[in-house]
């Protein structure tokens, strides 16, 4: 397709590192999300196609490669494709956007970076989360862009390269530097405190919080979290501004006299002055809302349900069988297990009829209704 041709209303979309975990995720949302024929590069997969194969045969070329191996892995299509890009469209969905972006500019093609604010979700879209956007170059794929973010359901956001490499160094490379600092202290304490598990008893919500980040960051991919501090040019400066801070806090407490608080309260309690109070109220608020969510959550009686069938009427007809046995539900939560399968967690009061219950099980399981996962 040359610069001159529309783009096709269905075009073949090339992913560069298609048997990585978002290559793997974003495969199949193109094919079964957006009906569009797919083809994959990976070194990992030998039944992949040759990047020669893939640059004559893509309308849409995204790249889903490690964050350090971004530039040079663009700049090495660019190269072999001598041109052939022209009036395509190229992406990526780098976590750093100022070399890829940089790097696809060197081509022909149309230039978008993407950069999805999450892990590979289990999920078929990315509803509910954000995806930031960075045009470099673009033209004719605009109105397939549209369709594009339409069809991923994200919460969209613009920024240039640049910004969002400066608000990632605050976003992630802080926020994640925070957290494996803090897995660090708990690992020095564990031989005489215990480890995470055994902390958990006395738990705030902010520890739990806290703890289920890091435990998440050590969870996925370290290679990511790696280069998230490595190849950010602004995660340098964020973290010496935090050091700073901690340090500032470190001196004030050593010190522990009266001037001491003074100045703890002067230099770190008016940041209340720089969120705003609207930032505050919706803060404040979010965190109810996640407190009351964990509450729920160890809630002691409770059913995980799993609704096969999806369809208007499903979640009432669940909903129905407790009410028939005369079975009074205290909260309700779904999500979706680690297979991607959508559950309902049912929580109970305290006082909840044993028999009633195993009546209500029952009757879900065997009906086909739903298939009760978990029970406590």
């Amino acid at each position: 397709m040359d610069s001159q041709t529309a783009f096709p209303d269905a075009p073949v979309v090339g992913i560069v590192g298609s048997a990585g975990a978002y290559g793997r995720w974003l495969r199949g949302f193109f094919e079964r999300r957006m009906g569009l024929a797919v083809l994959g590069h990976d070194p990992a997969d030998p039944a992949s196609v040759s990047p020669d194969a893939l640059l004559d045969r893509a309308d849409v070329l995204l790249f889903a490669a490690p964050i350090r191996a971004t530039g040079a892995l663009i700049d090495d299509y660019v190269a072999r494709s001598a041109g052939r890009e022209a009036g395509r469209l190229w992406l990526d969905v780098t976590s750093i956007k100022q070399a890829p972006v940089a790097a696809m500019l060197r081509s022909r093609a149309e230039v978008v970076g993407l950069h999805p604010m999450t892990a590979p979700p289990k999920a078929p879209t990315l509803k509910g989360r954000v995806v930031v956007v960075c045009e470099a170059r673009l033209s004719r794929w605009r109105p397939w862009l549209a369709r594009l973010l339409d069809a991923l359901e994200g919460e969209c956001v613009e920024a240039t390269p640049e910004r969002h490499d400066q608000v990632m160094a605050l976003v992630q490379a802080m926020v994640h530097a925070s957290h494996l600092a803090q897995a660090g202290v708990l690992r020095e304490y564990a031989g005489a405190l215990g480890a995470p598990a055994g902390l958990m008893p006395f738990r705030s919500a902010s520890f739990e919080l806290d703890a289920a980040i890091a435990a998440r960051i050590l969870s996925l991919n370290p290679a990511i979290y790696e280069d998230i501090q490595f190849g950010n040019p602004h995660a340098g400066e964020v973290l010496d501004h935090l050091l700073a801070q901690l340090g500032e806090l470190r001196a004030l407490v050593r010190a522990g006299d009266d001037d001491a608080r003074a100045r703890f309260r002067a230099a770190f309690l008016r940041n209340r002055e720089a969120f705003g109070a609207p930032a505050l109220a919706d803060g404040n608020y979010a965190y109810e809302r996640v407190g009351y969510l964990l509450a729920d959550l160890a809630g002691k009686r409770y059913a995980s349900v799993h609704l096969p069938e999806d369809r208007s009427g499903s979640l009432r007809a669940l909903l129905h069988v407790f009410e028939r046995h005369g079975v009074s539900l205290e909260s309700i939560h779904s999500s979706r297990t680690p297979e991607g399968e959508v559950h309902f967690r049912i929580g109970f009061d305290r006082e909840v009829d044993a028999a009633a219950l195993d009546a209500a099980v029952v009757e879900i399981d065997a009906s086909g209704i739903g298939r009760v996962l978990a029970r406590g």
